[in-house]
């Protein structure tokens, strides 16, 4: 017989807590006991690395076997597309499974990216990573190279926006990422033209305190000291404007750090490479014996290039290649650790990259970006596959199907669900989430994407939008606007070497341009009521869509206005006293060549 009590709520709190407690608490012993069957990930990410680039998605000239391999031994996705063209937005969704304008990293006018490591912009502490859920779960959780998603707020000490506040134990790399001023020799990459103005600004003032003083000296005109020094005090203000922030870009943005600690300043990219697979494999060994999350973010193959001496000069195409051979090395380096220490069946790895190769960047001896294979459009250009559609390859030996190849529409976006999944962790119910577990695909166990509607953003602007159709194999994508190239009949914008997203460097289409990505991937053949059957229902299910995603978006702060994003002398990192920020780190061998 049931006898039904009286429901107490203070008693059924306690039984909750108690329930929660020993879950953690088996959780735990069985993480120390090596029983624990969650997996261990490993995410390797290449910086502008070109869907083109590696041999299992088509080139036959730049040798990648470690990659190939990874893809013989478990799946590969064809259609697998990056939330944005760029790298701070690409990789704040990446982070959060959400579009990076629900997190305010969306931009509005041509500062795309964070670009002082001493600006107040960055991943907003509101946002919960998939690494702060794993680190609830018990997970080890590491970082080992770029994070390029701020640091801190307001003051240098806070590190609102670093990794060790976004569910990361560990982190060593860069903060910032890799520019030309990086690398001595190379020029200089950040607000060029706003720089060389304010200089003429003040070559211009300069100019005129000169000729006042000579003007009063000579008795030419009766001039107050008052205004020469004042003239002369605005004068200095605006050198220090200029010539602070900008003459030394290396030493503010081209650091190392070591968790909260600079540990580099500036960067010595001759032993980066060694350093940062030494720091990737120690953080595996370290952590063997119980669940882990591993973020290798390479820096490999953004520009400026550089290369290990044992790498130069051995591929088939120049700098770029021999970088691209590098960083599959590494990759090799990851699936040895992993194997040697016996984890091949509790890990599953992956690897992709943030957004498509930079076709327009090149030198006197030649293009040093990606290719894009046979997609349009590269880095920075909006909805273009070229800029969007990236490597995507899933090893977890067991457990994966291996040589499976998917052709459905996924997004970097996806792994957010996937990781938590399976970790056993639980999703956030107060946000929307835009990523879909990636196993069920990648197991058989359903055959089609959860992603019908994919929405393709160049900074807050919505330029195109991809449907799947679930009666049909076609993949329409329809493109709201496009970016201007320059010159007229190129393929890229080659005048200003980064294509913009706002008003005036864009073409608006009414109606949309329509292509259907099963029948013409490269995007050469705009659809017509003509040449397309559904071409008005298509363009009626994408406003629709458009319209319901819209109701999604809720207003946040902007994080890349010009106000967040400018330098501020009290936010820059800095090991030694500040402005004579200055140290260099001990030579690691953990990763040399061997």
């Amino acid at each position: 017989m049931f006898i039904l009590g009286i429901w107490n709520p203070f008693l059924c709190q306690r039984s909750f807590l108690l329930a929660v407690l020993l879950a953690v608490s088996l959780g735990e012993e069985a993480a120390e006991t090596g029983n624990d069957v969650r997996p261990n990930f490993i995410l390797m990410m290449v910086d502008d690395l070109g869907i083109g680039d590696i041999g299992c998605f088509g080139n036959d000239t730049i040798r990648t076997p470690n990659i190939d391999r990874l893809a013989r031994e478990g799946v590969k996705l064809t259609q697998h597309i990056a939330a944005a063209p760029l790298c701070t937005p690409s990789r704040a969704a990446f982070m959060t499974g959400r579009y990076a304008l629900r997190s305010g990293l969306g931009s509005r006018g041509r500062v795309q990216v964070v670009l002082f490591l001493g600006g107040s912009g960055g991943l907003p502490q509101s946002e919960i990573t998939f690494a702060k859920l794993l680190q609830r779960q018990g997970y080890s959780t590491g970082i080992v190279g770029k994070w390029h998603l701020g640091v801190s707020c307001e003051s240098r000490e806070d590190h609102c926006h670093h990794p060790n506040q976004h569910g990361f134990d560990y982190f060593y790399g860069l903060p910032f990422t890799l520019f030309n001023d990086c690398k001595p020799g190379e020029g200089k990459e950040i607000l060029v033209d706003f720089e060389r103005a304010l200089r003429d600004l003040n070559v211009l003032a300069a100019l005129s305190m000169a000729t006042l003083v000579i003007v009063r000296v000579c008795g030419l005109l009766k001039v107050s000291l008052k205004v020469v020094f004042l003239l002369a005090a605005l004068g200095l203000l605006g050198f220090a404007v200029w010539h602070i922030p900008f003459a030394h870009i290396q030493r503010w943005n081209c650091i190392i750090m070591r968790n909260q600690e600079v540990v580099e300043q500036p960067i010595n990219l001759t032993t980066l490479m060694q350093r940062l697979i030494g720091e990737a494999e120690q953080f595996v060994e370290r952590n063997q014996h119980k669940p882990f999350l591993l973020f290798l973010s390479l820096v490999h193959v953004h520009t400026p290039l550089f290369i290990s001496e044992g790498f130069a000069g051995k591929s088939r195409h120049g700098l770029y290649g021999d970088n691209v051979e590098e960083m599959d090395w590494m990759v090799g380096r990851m699936v040895d650790v992993v194997e040697r220490l016996g984890l091949a069946q509790k890990t599953l790895m992956y690897f992709t990259s943030d957004h498509g190769g930079h076709v327009e960047i090149a030198n006197t001896q030649g293009h040093l970006g990606g290719w894009n294979g046979i997609y349009k459009g590269g880095k920075a250009m909006g909805g273009w596959e070229g800029g969007i559609r990236v490597p995507g390859v899933f090893r977890w030996t067991g457990r994966l199907p291996a040589g499976r190849v998917i052709d459905e529409p996924t997004s970097l976006m996806d792994l957010y669900p996937t990781l938590v999944t399976l970790a056993g962790g639980q999703l956030p119910q107060d946000r929307v989430l835009d990523g879909h577990d990636l196993m069920p695909l990648m197991e058989g166990r359903v055959q089609r994407s959860k992603h019908e509607f994919m929405f393709h953003y160049c900074g807050v602007y919505l330029n195109a939008v991809r449907w799947h159709p679930p009666d049909s194999d076609a993949i329409f994508k329809a493109h709201l606007f496009t970016p201007n190239f320059s010159p007229k009949g190129a393929e890229g914008c080659y005048n200003i070497k980064v294509c913009q997203c706002h008003e005036g460097f864009v073409t608006h289409h009414h109606p949309p341009l329509l292509f259907d990505l099963a029948r013409d991937p490269s995007e050469t053949s705009p659809l017509s009521p003509d040449t397309e059957p559904r071409y008005a229902e298509v363009l009626r299910r994408v406003a629709e869509a458009v319209e319901v995603h819209r109701r999604t978006l809720v207003p946040v702060p902007d994080q890349l206005t010009w106000e967040q994003v400018l330098w501020k002398p009290w936010l820059q990192p800095c090991c030694g006293t500040f402005p004579f920020c200055s140290c260099s780190e001990a030579n690691s061998t953990a990763g040399q060549v061997r």
